[in-house]
């Protein structure tokens, strides 16, 4: 198996998390996809996202559709619609967190009263709470792939500066708690830059 991706993408550190729970071994190509790796990335992926998943003949994109892969072929633990939900609530906060970043990246200043900035502001903030609820009555407390999915955003969010920890002590607890897989230690964007 190959992973195309950044080292500071939280949706290629959930796959990475993904298969080293998994015990799968896998070759990392880590790419700079706004800089010097851009024609790889439009090589790679019609789509000009990551990851991207090859195995064998196969070709898979997006961390959702990888991860569905990955449970099929690696025989992993089925998720239940709740988790499913919450697989959803995740990503909308990670799709939004990266809409802000790519936005403050491009100049933009993301805290002015705009439609756009509003809305992504609001998903994460009503996201964050949700999940800071859910944590809390336990809901995260195996680690499976909904809790590497919110482990990964929430760790990146921090590390982008995209999130006030201080509102979020159930979730800062329980990230805190995950610090200590080894796994996770080793897939810490902030080594990569």
């Amino acid at each position: 198996m190959k992973l195309i991706g950044s080292s500071t993408s939280p949706y290629v550190r959930r796959i990475r998390l993904l298969l080293a729970d998994a015990g799968q071994g896998y070759e990392f190509s880590d790419l700079n996809i706004y800089g010097e790796d851009r024609d790889e990335l439009r090589r790679q992926n019609p789509a000009l996202k990551i990851p991207v998943l090859y195995d064998g003949g196969e070709v898979i994109y997006d961390s959702r559709v990888i991860f569905r892969y990955l449970q099929e072929k690696l025989g992993l633990a089925q998720i239940g619609w709740q988790q499913e939900n919450l697989l959803t609530i995740i990503d909308a906060a990670n799709d939004s967190m990266v809409a802000i970043l790519l936005s403050q990246r491009s100049g933009l200043d993301t805290s002015e009263d705009r439609l756009f900035f509003n809305l992504q502001r609001e998903r994460v903030e009503k996201t964050l709470e949700a999940l800071e609820r859910q944590v809390d009555e336990g809901a995260f407390n195996v680690w499976h792939y909904p809790s590497i999915c919110l482990y990964s955003m929430f760790d990146w969010g921090l590390f982008r500066g995209l999130i006030d920890a201080a509102r979020y002590p159930h979730l800062s607890a329980w990230l805190a708690e995950q610090k200590v897989r080894a796994d996770v230690a080793g897939s810490d964007p902030r080594d990569a830059v």
